[in-house]
């Protein structure tokens, strides 16, 4: 992980953020949710997972998450050695930046979050999805089409 001086301490919300919204279940991933967490990590931001999950179904978000390359700084804390004392310690997150679903205006979408928080690099959604494209059909051979295909389409 790169550190540099804009680093920043980014809260990272899991249902309907990372995933969609299912809860309790386990919802599917959020488009580019985890290819962006894993593109701020290596631009040095230190991630907190911020949940409501708690237990078991936290267990299997935070698990989820690392089968995807991320890694979270903290767990519903905002250091991983912080221990949560009921009614002396607040739940409140000491984060630069909170992505949230439930944010004003709603959520924005990660590619476009990605670019609010580094501009410099431009859109890397078209990475995302040529690599994704690359796996896909990577030894699968491609049919010609036809004369009355290319004519009348298919």
């Amino acid at each position: 992980m790169m550190i540099n001086e804009n680093s920043k301490v980014i809260a990272v919300d899991f249902d309907g953020t990372i995933v969609e919204h299912a809860y309790p279940a386990m919802g599917e991933e959020m488009l580019f949710a985890f290819a962006t967490l894993r593109r701020l990590q290596e631009k040095g931001h230190k991630l907190l997972l911020w949940t409501i999950r708690e237990g078991q179904m936290l267990r299997e978000a935070v698990e989820l998450c690392r089968a995807n390359g991320v890694e979270f700084y903290a767990v519903n804390k905002n250091y991983p050695e912080e221990e949560f004392e009921f009614g002396v310690t607040p739940r409140k997150l000491n984060a630069d930046i909170f992505i949230d679903d439930r944010n004003v205006g709603g959520f924005r979408g990660w590619g476009e979050i990605y670019q609010m928080l580094h501009p410099e690099d431009g859109d890397f959604r078209h990475d995302v999805i040529d690599k994704a494209a690359h796996n896909n059909y990577k030894g699968k051979k491609r049919k010609k089409k036809g004369f009355f295909q290319k004519l009348f389409g298919g």
